[in-house]
């Protein structure tokens, strides 16, 4: 146990020291339009040569400062979080295998480097999801490992078509094929493989799914790590996106994702669930202002919401662990009087993820929508960002009625306590990143200010989307029975809104009942039918038997000899008679 925790506090200080430099560098880099390109030529064999090429810029080198600076709040989060666990060195050599994953695609401007990280970052959380090993964790793991492998074939096809350029360093060849066939071919593969790392519809079932996995790994894929990997990559292909229909569609696939999964939370009761399709929610946001063409402003917020949604997760993994592994939140209640640091943490992170002013998500999601406000764009985009915002609200201070205000709900005789100061030290690092972390961004990537003119109809509509979505929530919330008889009623609408419109069903019965019944018949008839007795087994049977015959003719063996010789005479005498 000592030496996991020693293990632990080793790795969270190395991290840390790194992370804060690699950050110091980064707005270092921003300050002087700094870009360096760093060629390794691992071989070199007659005029070939493999180069290993990295690619430092002040985006590569903040995100992967941010990513190292939770993925060490993590790690010592898990001390106490994992620390009955046996296993413990294992569960961080894997937290470490996926950082170095995402360090990989992060410092990648060519495409084969960036299939390493890619695949590794689906390898790994494979193994994350089915860590704790029952049924369930192995279901979510297929499911996420098989959703991700569509993204993977399609950066196998770019990585096929770059070919036709002469090089993968794709970030050569951008701005000046991004009018050309080859470069849109790309272009729809890249957002293919990016729609299913950061489970746009209809990729979105994994992600609720991959919930299976240790908490301290949820805040980790949520923050910053593999559902980032999408939008990163889409971020360094910017170009492609904009003024064409590969825009408006992503566009279109993003709000929908951003109101379907604003709209499940509000029927969901599993805390982590409900967390997950926040981070959905927020995927979908930063994915249609890429789209828009603002790539340094779903930069901006995918930073930002690294930091309260590390947060919040770990949050609720400290509520999860103190209440025994139970999640619905209709068992919580009064947790703001067992849990008070705890609980502060959690309604600050939850505030941020809000938009309240002059925390960490405000100065980002406030900023994309009054651009949205300025933009020229089509009435369903508009009311998608907006009603999304709403309904963000809305989910947001409904977890928080249910499970901070009120009375306690579960056994009377209960373990809840703020006494775990491992976690409480590395959520109060965090609530300090997530209260800061906004404004120091802001004034670091946006030095000077944004000159946005609207009426004040526009200005004040994010306020009073969210003012209203959070009266709905918190109403909602308190009239509980009544609207779950409602729902009860209505169950076939329900149960289509709660589960994220049947796409769980979609990709396990849907795929269950014809492709792979299909697959099996084909594998029975052909792969182990036909094919095998045509194919190298029949033809390995066939020529030994005629080898076997032709090796006891050839054996020098006078009863061979004999008989032969016996034959050709009855035949010659036949001959003869006849």
């Amino acid at each position: 146990m000592l030496k996991s925790l020693s293990i632990c506090l080793v790795y969270f200080i190395f991290l840390f020291s790194v992370a804060m430099m690699l950050i110091w560098l980064g707005f270092y880099f921003i300050s002087w339009d700094l870009v360096y390109f760093v060629e390794w030529e691992v071989v070199t064999l007659n005029s070939t040569s493999i180069v290993m090429t990295f690619l430092f810029d002040w985006m590569s080198l903040i995100f992967m400062g941010f990513v190292l600076f939770i993925s060490s709040l993590v790690i010592f989060y898990s001390q106490e979080y994992m620390g009955g666990d046996l296993n413990i060195n294992r569960f961080i050599s894997l937290v470490l295998m996926f950082v170095l994953s995402m360090m990989f695609l992060i410092i990648s401007p060519n495409l084969i480097s960036i299939l390493l990280g890619w695949d590794g970052l689906g390898l790994v959380s494979y193994l994350l999801v089915i860590y704790y090993q029952n049924v369930k964790s192995y279901n979510a793991g297929m499911l996420t490992a098989l959703s991700n492998r569509i993204g993977d074939v399609a950066l196998l096809l770019a990585i096929a078509w770059m070919m036709n350029f002469g090089s993968w360093n794709y970030i050569y060849y951008l701005e000046v094929g991004k009018s050309s066939l080859a470069m849109s071919v790309i272009g729809v593969l890249v957002v293919l493989a990016a729609m299913t790392k950061s489970a746009q519809i209809p990729f979105s079932s994994w992600l609720p799914a991959a919930m299976a996995a240790p908490t301290p790994v949820s805040a980790l894929v949520h923050s910053s790590t593999l559902v980032t990997a999408g939008v990163y990559l889409l971020i360094r292909f910017n170009v492609l996106l904009t003024g064409n229909w590969l825009g408006n569609f992503l566009l279109l696939i993003a709000g929908l994702t951003m109101f379907m999964s604003g709209l499940g939370a509000n029927f969901e009761f599993d805390l982590k669930k409900i967390i997950a399709l926040s981070t959905l929610s927020q995927l979908g946001l930063m994915m249609s202002i890429l789209a828009m063409g603002l790539p340094v402003l779903a930069f901006f917020h995918l930073l930002t919401h690294a930091l309260f949604k590390a947060l919040l997760f770990m949050c609720a993994g400290a509520v999860i662990h103190n209440m025994k592994d139970a999640q619905d939140i209709r068992f919580m209640g009064g947790l703001v009087n067992q849990m008070p640091l705890t609980a502060v943490c959690f309604n600050l992170s939850n505030l941020a993820l809000c938009g309240m002013p002059f925390l960490a998500g405000f100065y980002s999601k406030d900023l994309m929508l009054e651009m949205v406000s300025l933009s020229y764009m089509n009435g369903l985009s508009f009311i998608l960002y907006y009603f999304s915002t709403g309904l963000t609200v809305c989910y947001s201070f409904r977890l928080i009625y249910y499970s901070m205000s009120g009375h306690f709900n579960s056994a009377s005789l209960h373990p809840l306590n703020d006494e775990g100061w491992v976690m409480l030290r590395g959520m109060l690092g965090l609530m300090v990143a997530a209260v800061l972390g906004g404004s120091l961004l802001s004034w670091v990537l946006f030095p000077t200010p944004t000159m946005i003119c609207l009426p004040l109809f526009l200005k004040t509509l994010a306020l009073t989307v969210s003012v209203l979505g959070a009266w709905v929530g918190y109403e909602l919330a308190k009239l509980a029975l009544n609207f779950e008889l409602q729902s009860i009623k209505s169950h076939l609408c329900t149960s289509f809104v709660g589960s994220m419109w049947f796409m769980p069903f979609i990709s396990t019965y849907g795929v269950v009942n014809w492709p792979l019944q299909w697959g099996g018949y084909v594998v029975k008839s052909f792969d182990q039918g036909w094919s095998e007795y045509c194919g190298g087994q029949g033809s390995f049977k066939i020529f030994s038997q005629w080898s076997r015959f032709n090796q006891g003719w050839q054996n020098n063996d006078l009863k061979t000899y004999l008989v032969g010789f016996f034959l050709w005479v009855i035949i010659l005498l036949i001959m003869a008679f006849l």
